[in-house]
């Protein structure tokens, strides 16, 4: 297996851990304290990476790594469960789906990372692979929940960018490690302001907050900020949506949710407009038309001579 594809499919497995998230914190986890929900993400998988890594920032990484863990983690995780909130599932993945398509054009502006053509075209159906499973019955909408669902899209698509930016000679373990730390510092202190003492722990819900802490949060940004590290922000970004597909099939395998046609034509949209964006396919387009311009060079030179 080639190099970016083994990349490709270790970033995969971020999405797929953040997808299973939505049951987990449904099912298992207090529902009226979002900010220590998402402080108890943070900071324990944060620790954890720190731990083993055992590097402290240093210079500019100490104001980098605020910045980075507000914008992907603190600020991020609050938007998004205040989006959860006020917004159908339906209409929150939506605006998130738009994510991929935000990535493209903060890391043109600010890497030069020009998207490939099949990014586009990648994006563009991956959406509409999203739109198909989700938009069904969206009726209304709040609007300050929707504003919070843009906010937490365009703050993690320029964080994630922001990321592979400033990341690229850092270990990664640690950068990520960094920002976990202080994104989760960031929502203690929110969490202590505004809901007060952290939530009682039952044995139920500290086996879900470990699994959400180290799996969904530690193990999933470590390969994510991997993926951006090898890979274009925009195939990265495309890899992202196998968020809601995760949350749909495991919806159907465990909650006993029936999937319907719209649904299963929107799944398929959208690992297509997944594949579209990797770099393997676009070097297998690329190597077809680079095939093709001596066969069109020779027959040129044919009908010249006839």
């Amino acid at each position: 297996m080639e190099a970016t594809s083994r990349w490709t499919l270790l970033t995969a497995a971020a999405p797929i851990a953040w997808g299973s998230t939505y049951y987990v914190t449904h099912h298992f986890l207090p529902a009226d304290q979002p900010l220590w929900g998402s402080a108890l993400r943070a900071l324990p998988a944060g620790v954890l990476l720190l731990a083993l890594r055992r590097e402290l920032p240093r210079r500019d990484w100490w104001w980098r790594s605020l910045v980075l863990g507000t914008l992907n983690m603190g600020a991020f995780f609050a938007l998004v469960y205040v989006s959860a909130q006020l917004l159908p599932t339906s209409l929150a993945s939506t605006v998130m789906a738009l994510s991929p398509a935000a990535m493209m054009a903060v890391a043109w502006l600010t890497l030069a990372e020009r998207p490939h053509v099949l990014a586009i075209a990648g994006a563009v159906v991956g959406i509409g692979g999203v739109v198909l499973m989700f938009a069904a019955g969206i009726t209304s909408f709040d609007p300050l929940g929707l504003a919070a669902a843009t906010a937490a899209m365009l703050m993690s698509a320029s964080g994630h960018v922001l990321t592979k930016k400033w990341g690229t000679t850092t270990n990664v373990l640690s950068v990520t490690s960094w920002q976990l730390v202080a994104g989760g510092l960031v929502l203690v202190v929110a969490a202590l302001a505004v809901e007060g003492p952290p939530p009682p722990l039952t044995p139920t819900t500290t086996a879900a907050f470990t699994y959400v802490a180290v799996v969904a949060t530690a193990v999933a940004f470590a390969a994510w900020f991997t993926g951006l590290r090898h890979l274009d922000a925009g195939a990265v970004g495309l890899i992202g949506l196998l968020n809601p597909v995760t949350g749909v099939l495991l919806g159907t395998a465990i909650a006993g949710e029936t999937l319907t046609p719209h649904q299963l034509l929107g799944l398929t949209l959208v690992l297509t407009g997944v594949l579209l964006g990797q770099p393997a396919i676009r070097r297998k387009f690329t190597h077809v038309k680079v095939h093709a311009h001596p066969r069109q060079s020779v027959d040129a030179q044919s009908e010249s001579r006839l």
